[in-house]
C-alpha cells in the first residue's frame, strides 16, 4: 500500500502537497480561533506540514494518516524539527478507512477528496470521527473558468463535471448541511510555486538516476508539463481550503 513512485519524485521538495503556501496555512490555522489543545485529524496528511506547524503554533494536538510511506517518514521527520513529536503522530496506512478512536475537534482533509469517492463521501467520513460541534476542512478544486472537454481533461479532470465554479462548490456543501465558516483559497503565485517546483524535482531526479526504469515517464512529463500547466490549469483550475460546521 502505497503511492506510484512518479508521486514522489514529482513533489519530493514539497513540504505541502497542494497549492497554498505555507503564509497561506497559517492564515487559516489563526483564522479558526481554536484554543491549544485542540485535537485534529488530518486525512492523507502528506507531509504533514499543516498538522506540525499548527502544534507548533497553535498549540494543536493529532494524528495524520497518509497511504505514501516516503511522505509519512518526511512527516515524522518534521515534527522532531520542529520539537513537535510528542503531540503529533502521523501514521501509514489507507485514509479512505481510517475513523479516530475518539472524536476529535478538527477534522480534516485537505486535497484529497478520492479518499470519500468526492466531496460528499468525504464529508461523511470525517463527520464519523468529529465531536458534535467541531469544524472540518475540506481542500478542494474549483473552475475559475468552465472548461471544454480538452481542457478539462488537461487539468487531469475527465471532464468538465468532475468540479463546479466556487459558487455552486459552496453551495454544495450547503446542501450537504452544512455550513462554510471560513476558507482559503490558493492564488496563481501559490499554484506557480506548486507546479513549477515540480519541474525542478523531476529535472534533478533525471540527472541523478539517468538508468531508473521511470526514466521515460518522467521524461515525457517534465517535456509536456510546463506548457500545459500555464496554458490550461493556471487559467483554469481554483483550489481552496474550506472550514465547514454542521447545521
Amino acid at each position: 500500500m502505497d503511492l506510484p513512485r512518479i508521486f514522489t519524485i514529482r513533489e519530493s521538495s514539497h513540504r505541502i502537497h497542494n497549492p497554498l503556501t505555507p503564509g497561506k496555512f497559517a492564515a487559516l490555522g489563526q483564522a479558526l480561533h481554536l484554543a491549544p489543545g485542540t485535537r485534529v485529524l488530518d486525512l492523507a496528511s502528506g507531509s504533514g506540514e499543516m498538522l506540525c506547524t499548527w502544534a507548533r503554533d497553535l498549540g494543536f494536538t493529532g494524528t495524520g494518516v497518509d497511504i505514501s510511506t516516503v511522505f509519512t517518514e518526511q512527516a515524522r521527520t518534521r515534527a522532531i524539527e520542529l520539537g513537535v513529536a510528542d503531540r503529533v503522530e502521523f501514521v501509514h496506512g489507507d485514509a479512505s478507512g481510517h475513523v479516530a478512536d475518539e472524536p476529535v475537534d478538527l477534522a480534516a482533509c485537505v486535497g484529497a477528496t478520492w479518499i470519500g469517492d468526492g466531496v460528499a463521501g468525504t464529508a461523511e467520513l470525517l463527520g464519523r470521527s468529529l465531536r458534535p460541534g467541531g469544524l472540518m476542512l475540506i481542500g478542494e478544486p474549483y473552475w475559475r473558468r468552465t472548461p471544454d472537454q480538452e481542457a478539462a481533461k488537461a487539468c487531469h479532470a475527465t471532464g468538465p463535471a468532475d468540479f463546479l465554479p466556487l459558487p455552486e462548490l459552496i453551495e454544495r456543501f450547503g446542501d450537504l448541511g452544512y455550513d462554510v465558516v471560513e476558507m482559503v483559497l490558493a492564488d496563481q503565485d501559490s499554484w506557480d510555486r506548486y507546479s513549477a517546483a515540480q519541474w525542478l524535482n523531476m529535472r534533478r531526479w533525471l540527472d541523478r538516476n539517468p538508468d531508473d526504469e521511470l526514466v521515460p515517464e518522467v521524461r515525457a512529463e517534465l517535456t509536456t508539463e510546463p506548457a500545459r500547466y500555464t496554458r490550461y490549469m493556471r487559467e483554469y483550475l481554483g483550489w481552496g481550503v474550506f472550514a465547514l460546521m454542521k447545521r
